[in-house]
């Protein structure tokens, strides 16, 4: 007895992407990261979020804040989003990268590649998130017991032209990823 399975997957998306989301301590990005991807993963989707604090810690740790340490962190972590895009996997990169010059070369690495790349700009502003505080990094900033916080006394890039800029502070997180991965559907990419 011969059994054939035919199964359709009309648009079943076989193609990986980064997705890095940008902003200021607390902005929300890696909360927004986790959220898209329980939603990608309830689809079946390969998913990794690379938060930015376990990269520091176990792919670049030894590294400081200088703008040329901060640079390496931020093509370390393009390197690694772009070889899990290029194989299948929805690269979620919740990470501050300040610097224009280091987002704008990891979008040219993954365009030499031919990988999907997606800018958010998680716009929180600096208000909002000293409030947030998640890390209590703007607390350590104002009692003089830690300086170069990006956003206060270090430089945040703001980008110029996203694909997407959400303001977290005027809507929920499910709206944040919701946005987002209203973005990946249209590109086809969800």
């Amino acid at each position: 007895m011969t059994t054939t399975h035919h199964r359709t997957q009309e648009n079943h998306v076989t193609s990986g992407a980064t997705v890095w989301l940008t902003g200021l301590p607390s902005a929300g990005k890696t909360t927004i990261a986790h959220e898209l991807a329980g939603r990608l993963r309830a689809e079946d989707r390969r998913v990794e979020v690379l938060d930015g604090d376990e990269i520091r810690e176990f792919l670049s740790a030894g590294l400081g804040f200088s703008r040329e340490d901060r640079h390496t962190n931020v093509q370390r972590i393009g390197f690694v989003a772009e070889l899990l895009a290029r194989h299948g996997v929805t690269a979620l990169v919740p990470v501050i990268a300040p610097y224009t010059d280091s987002r704008d070369a990891v979008r040219k690495r993954h365009e030499a590649n031919g990988t999907a790349y997606v800018e958010v700009h998680v716009a929180t502003p600096v208000e909002v998130c000293s409030v947030r505080d998640v890390k209590g990094l703007y607390a350590k900033q104002a009692a003089g017991e830690l300086t170069g916080l990006t956003g206060v006394d270090d430089p945040y890039e703001q980008p110029e032209t996203p694909d997407l800029r959400i303001e977290s502070q005027n809507q929920t997180v499910q709206e944040s990823a919701a946005a987002v991965y209203a973005l990946l559907t249209e590109r086809g990419l969800a």
